[in-house]
Order: structure tokens, then sequence, then C-alpha cells
């Protein structure tokens, strides 16, 4: 690698797909990203997961124009001085937070996903240095610091990687922190987060059994490594699963009731709530029958990040996914809107061809 690779400060414009107003559909747009820093990397990216919250940020108050996308995977292009972790040509991937204090208790933990100054978002967040707004991966390339991006894992195909940034990371921390090996763990709802959750529950070695509302569900759950999946519409099914859980993680981001799941945790367990419906539906007097726990969890830091990138390696895990071309996006969204998707959906990068008379230059 030249000299000039390593220090060159100057980037292009970047182009990608953008809501320029709030509820807009994704048109091309092209915009600067900031300039190298002695401790960023540039990346090209090849493929970009689509998470739910993307088509809840591009629907609500979002600083727009807005870029979105936060399950990134790509090459290193150019890397700056002081960046010894990459080289020019290394698989890289970057997730959902790009910085943090990195001072607070939180952030000397490797845990920045509770930086208690706030953490900067991969994209829609405020750059700590220089006040821009943070545009992401659904996009030709990426700046960051080297801290937030990993590489990735050896035997795992890139594009099934790009959701373990987000749905994997977000349901790997609350099973390892309330390490599940060896109990039994429920697990609800078979989405973008569940079947990550069911995965990794499995391989840490838990009983794993899955809730849903729908039956063509449940076969998929034991293909996933469920070693059961009960319909939680039956009645008596629920009726059956009383006091018998040690920890439960429910991943439905829509309001349900939660009565039926806390009562079918036994004493001292927990229910980790990841969906954040806008209100939680439950009777408190069922946390005091068994001194249960309500509880939730963020997404994940550093630390976790990375453990979790070995631990899918080490056992072969990756997300479910479906890749489609950025042509496609709005009907993905659609399908997402749906419910239709099994398990998440991928954009394939390379086909953000744009031709320079048809972006919008802000």
């Amino acid at each position: 690698m030249s000299e000039m690779t390593k220090q060159n400060t100057a980037i292009d414009l970047s182009y990608g797909l953008a809501a320029l107003s709030q509820g807009d559909r994704l048109v091309p747009w092209t915009f600067e990203r900031r300039k190298l820093r002695p401790t960023d990397i540039t990346m090209r990216i090849q493929f970009c997961g689509i998470c739910h919250s993307d088509l809840h940020a591009i629907r609500g108050s979002s600083r727009f124009p807005l870029v979105p996308g936060h399950e990134i995977v790509g090459e290193v292009t150019a890397i700056g001085a002081d960046v010894t972790k990459f080289r020019v040509g290394d698989a890289v991937a970057v997730g959902t937070i790009v910085d943090s204090c990195g001072h607070c208790s939180s952030c000397q933990r490797q845990l920045e996903q509770y930086c208690l100054e706030g953490v900067t978002t991969t994209y829609d967040g405020i750059d700590r240095q220089d006040g821009s707004i943070t545009r992401g991966g659904y996009s030709n390339q990426y700046v960051v610091d080297a801290q937030f991006a990993y590489h990735l894992p050896a035997g795992l195909d890139p594009a099934s990687v790009a959701p373990l940034l987000c749905a994997g990371v977000t349901t790997w921390s609350p099973l390892r922190h309330w390490d599940v090996g060896g109990k039994t763990v429920g697990i609800v709802g078979l989405g973008g987060l569940g079947h990550m959750a069911v995965k990794f529950a499995h391989a840490l070695g838990a009983y794993v059994v899955l809730f849903s509302t729908s039956p063509d569900k449940l076969a998929d759950a034991k293909a996933l490594g469920a070693d059961e999946a009960i319909l939680s519409t039956d009645e008596a099914q629920m009726a059956n699963q009383a006091s018998r859980f040690d920890f439960i993680l429910d991943t439905v981001s829509s309001r349900h009731p939660l009565n039926p799941y806390l009562r079918s945790l036994n004493l001292d367990g927990t229910l980790c709530c990841l969906g954040i419906p806008a209100n939680l539906d439950f009777s408190p007097v069922f946390l005091t029958m068994g001194r249960r726990r309500l509880a939730s969890s963020g997404v994940g830091g550093t630390l976790e990040t990375q453990e979790m990138l070995d631990f899918c390696s080490q056992h072969h895990i990756s997300a479910d996914v479906e890749i489609i071309s950025a042509t496609d996006i709005e009907d993905g969204f659609e399908r997402l809107d749906r419910g239709e998707v099994h398990y998440r959906l991928v954009i394939d990068m390379s086909t953000l061809n744009v031709p320079v008379k048809t972006i919008a230059l802000f």
C-alpha cells in the first residue's frame, strides 16, 4: 500500500438512496462524507441490511434528507494514518453505533450502547467533532472510526453477516447477559430478531421454546433450532407453560398482552422486551407473584459485537436473508410492513448504479 493511499484525506462525493422529507420514497441522492481522520477507515459498501427501524426513521421525525442503513458489510478502501486494525482490501462490517463519548463508565466497559452522553448512530446522528449529520449504508461508501468497525467473520457469506450487526447483536446481548446456557428459554416472535434469538439460544446450550401467533412459523422455528414451538393464541397450550421458564426474550414490536409470558416465568425469572412498543400491556401483580423481573436491553457495544461475530464464525451462524437490488427497495419496505420477509432483506449495493444526471445534489 502506498503512503499516498494511507494518508489521503480527500473523499469524493458519495451517492445513495435518501428520503428527502418525512414519508418520502427513496430517491438517488449525492452528498459529502467527512474527510478521512487519522483513526478512520473508508469502506466500499457491498451489502446493507434493511431494518424495520429504517422504515420508522423515514416515517418519523428524523433529520432530512435521510440516508438509512446500519447493517453494513464491505471492503476497506483507505485507512487513516493511525489505523493499525485494518488494511486496504480487508472485509469489514459496521453496525448501528459509530461513536460514543469514550470516557463514561459504560464506554470504559465497551458497553457503548449505554453511553451516558448518548451514542452517535450510523445514520441520522450528529458527528461529535464537526456536527455534521451521519448518512447511512444505503450508499456506495462509508467513513467510520476503526474502533467501531469489525473484521468480517471467516467462513460466512458477507450478505448474511449484515443483519448480525443489528438483529444479531441485539438478541445476543441479553442472551449472554442473562447467561441462558443450560436454562429453559422462551423466544416470542419469529421475525428478524426472533430467528436470530432462536439460533443463538440453541447454540448457547439453552432448551429453546418459540412462541408465535402464526401456525405457519412453528415448523420453521424447529428447523432453526427450537426444541418446541407453541401457538401463543392457544389458551390451553399457554396455560401449560406456567412457571416453566428461566428467561423469555420478547422480540415483538407491536403492543400485545405480556401477562401470559409473565405467568410462564418461574421464580426469579426474567422477561426481556426488545420490541419496545409505545406501551406495555401487563399487570404488575404477576411480577410480585414470582419475584419476576421485567427488563429490556439495548443493541450491543464493541466488545459484545466482536464476541458475537467470533461466536458466529465458530458455530457457522448467520441470518436467513433474501438479497434484493436497490431498485426494489420500496417493494421491500412494503413486504417488511406486511410481515412477509423471512427473515431479513439485504440490498446488493453493487446494483446502486445511479446516472449522474438523475442524482439530486444537496
